[in-house]
C-alpha cells in the first residue's frame, strides 16, 4: 500500500488511470453482486465503488489508478485479483457492521 500513498491524484496520468480503472471496477462490482444475489443491486454497486468506500484503502483516485495500472499491465483478471484481494475484504467487512447497525 505504500506505493499507491507516494501517487498524486492530481497527476493527469494517474488521473487516466484511474478513468480506466473505475470502469474496472464497476464491471468486477456488477459481476460480484449478480453472482451473490442473483439480481441487480444499484444500492449495494454505490456502496462497492463510492469514493468514501475507497477512501478506507486510500485516496480514491489513487486506489482506482493502481486497478487502472493493474489492469493496463496484466490484463482484467488481475485486475480482478487485486479488487479480491484488496477491496472486497473492506467491503465484506463494511457490509457486515452495516447489517448488525440496521437490527
Amino acid at each position: 500500500m505504500g506505493k499507491l500513498e507516494k501517487r498524486n491524484a492530481r497527476d493527469p496520468q494517474v488521473r487516466a488511470e484511474a478513468w480506466i480503472g473505475d470502469t474496472v471496477l464497476d464491471l468486477y462490482a456488477r459481476s460480484y453482486i449478480l453472482k451473490l444475489k442473483g439480481a441487480m443491486d444499484g444500492e449495494m454497486l454505490a456502496r462497492m465503488t463510492c469514493n468514501q468506500f475507497l477512501s478506507s484503502l486510500g485516496n480514491p483516485t489513487v486506489v482506482e489508478a493502481e486497478i487502472g495500472v493493474i489492469y493496463q499491465n496484466q490484463g482484467m483478471e488481475a485486475g480482478f485479483a487485486w479488487i479480491e484481494e484488496n477491496l472486497l475484504p473492506l467491503f465484506l467487512k463494511q457490509e457486515s457492521n452495516r447489517k448488525v447497525g440496521r437490527r
